[in-house]
């Protein structure tokens, strides 16, 4: 058995690596670029949302807040008759002040580095072969950074295409964790 605090150095490292991967993923490849569409008449939406002061959160149009209220006339004519969204208010300015989003992408990149310290550590010894030790660590962060993102595409209806390239993204930050545990691992 391996202790997670004999496992400090991969941990911060693959979080490292990883922050430094998806900085390069979003700001240098574009394959993300077509994530989201623009509505075609972006001004008079947001000038219409504007005057509704809707305060930061996730919703849903239409909203019924319970199964039987779904299956209301009211609502089905609502959900029939259109648009259907859902959608996520933030506070004006933050897309542009990523401090925040920045810090905790890097501490969630340390949380799935714990675990996967944690569940190779009861797997794996000290001194374990390279490939064990990436077999192991690279699932357990695959898991983590991917095997989510189809939910998104199945209750959401977000673009499937969407949901594989964050998975993708996943398999390259899930591969340079795993090559940090693997370099690191104590003997």
């Amino acid at each position: 058995m391996v202790s997670i605090p004999s496992l400090w150095l991969p941990i911060l490292l693959a979080a490292d690596l990883v922050f430094v991967a998806s900085s390069v993923v979003h700001m240098f490849l574009t394959y993300h670029a077509n994530d989201f569409n623009k509505v075609e008449d972006e001004d008079g939406v947001m000038d219409a949302l504007r005057g509704f002061n809707i305060p930061p959160g996730d919703y849903v149009l239409p909203y019924a807040g319970g199964m039987e209220a779904m299956k209301s006339d009211a609502f089905q004519e609502k959900a029939n008759k259109g648009p259907v969204a859902f959608f996520t208010v933030v506070p004006s300015g933050a897309m542009f002040d990523m401090r925040k989003s920045l810090a905790l992408w890097f501490l969630y990149s340390v949380l799935v580095g714990v675990v996967a310290a944690y569940l190779g550590g009861r797997m794996l010894e000290p001194g374990a072969e390279y490939l064990s030790i990436f077999r192991v660590t690279g699932t357990v962060a695959f898991c983590c950074y991917a095997m989510a993102h189809p939910q998104r595409s199945i209750w959401y209806h977000q673009k499937w295409s969407t949901s594989f390239k964050s998975m993708f993204d996943g398999l390259l930050y899930a591969s340079v964790t795993a090559g940090a545990f693997g370099w690191l691992w104590p003997s």
